[in-house]
């Protein structure tokens, strides 16, 4: 994994990368590399997040970088993996001049990427949790699921998103069925040529089909890395921006652990090899779940629309007066 900490005063930035293969670590400034990145920000990506992802893209170059996770232990790769007890994580910390982020090393054209995350805890207003598979390309690709803080006692919103060819647009939200401050929560992605799978402690809820064919862009041939990144983005993440956050709670801090991925990925003679799937059955690349038919699969995404979606881009016809996107009525 790289692990990006971009501070952001006055528009100057310091970021590093850490190898979890490497065991002496140090810290790296690299304030030209991230003033130098290009953001590509789109219309929906709030300037703080394009950043971070913009200082994480420039770092890939680096060799190594330190990191304290919480409690002040030093990283390791037995910390970015998760121990067996599970007490050892990353933190990424929020304050009014602190985002912070990681990335994977590896870039993957289609992949299955699961990590376990605990929110922010409290009062999360403002604050916003992302989980985004993306490529570095001037067409942009884009899987997202963003986890949106709230005020004490109301519950996150999980914010989906795709984007295709340059086109996003296809939100799609829910309430969890848990609270996701308390204990980690396993969250999936499953990329395939076929299909993208979301999925929540192996609870598929969403699934994006593969329309090429009938004019709907799909992330086909752009490799993607996994980034995480905690950010600021009162302007809109709690009750359509009315909410603000509150910098008296700051430090904000979320927790990840147990990143696990396989996928394809360029071979010395440029062929493209695909991996196994790490949950120890179903062949992700075909579209399977371990311990998943396509009944239960199907099951699963009706449960999670009927009872868990509070936002569906294929039903909002105030957005749409002239008819939903062609995807909405493929089957």
């Amino acid at each position: 994994m790289a692990y990006c900490v971009a501070l952001s005063d006055a528009d100057r930035s310091c970021c590093a990368e850490f190898d979890p293969a490497q065991l002496s670590l140090h810290i790296a400034p690299a304030l030209d590399h991230c003033l130098a990145a290009p953001t590509h920000a789109t219309p929906t990506m709030a300037p703080a997040r394009a950043r971070l992802l913009a200082c994480l893209s420039a770092l890939t170059t680096l060799a190594a970088a330190s990191w304290v996770a919480a409690g002040g232990h030093r990283m390791t790769d037995q910390v970015i993996n998760g121990s067996s007890d599970g007490d050892q994580i990353v933190g990424l910390s929020l304050d009014r001049v602190m985002g912070s982020g990681f990335r994977s090393k590896t870039s993957y054209l289609f992949a299955r990427i699961d990590i376990d995350i605990k929110l922010v805890a409290g009062n999360s207003a403002g604050t916003v949790t992302t989980m985004i598979s993306e490529g570095q390309w001037n067409i942009h690709d884009e899987i997202d699921l963003e986890f949106l803080g709230n005020l004490t006692g109301e519950p996150y919103t999980l914010h989906t998103n795709i984007f295709a060819n340059g086109s996003g647009g296809s939100e799609v939200q829910y309430r969890l069925w848990f609270d996701p401050t308390q204990d980690f929560h396993t969250y999936t992605i499953l990329w395939n040529s076929e299909e993208i799978l979301i999925l929540v402690d192996d609870m598929a809820i969403r699934r994006f089909k593969n329309h090429w064919d009938a004019g709907v862009p799909f992330p086909v041939y752009q490799p993607m890395r996994l980034n995480g990144v905690l950010w600021d983005a009162d302007q809109w993440a709690t009750q359509g921006g009315r909410v603000k956050t509150d910098w008296t709670q700051a430090p904000f801090t979320a927790y990840f652990r147990n990143y696990r991925a396989t996928g394809c990925e360029p071979s010395l003679d440029g062929a493209w090899v695909c991996g196994q799937d790490p949950s120890g059955g179903g062949d992700w690349f075909d579209g399977g779940v371990a311990g998943m038919d396509d009944v239960k699969q199907t099951q699963q995404l009706r449960e999670a629309q009927q009872r868990y979606t509070i936002y569906d881009y294929c039903t909002d016809s105030v957005r749409f007066p002239d008819g939903f996107p062609k995807e909405c009525g493929l089957p």
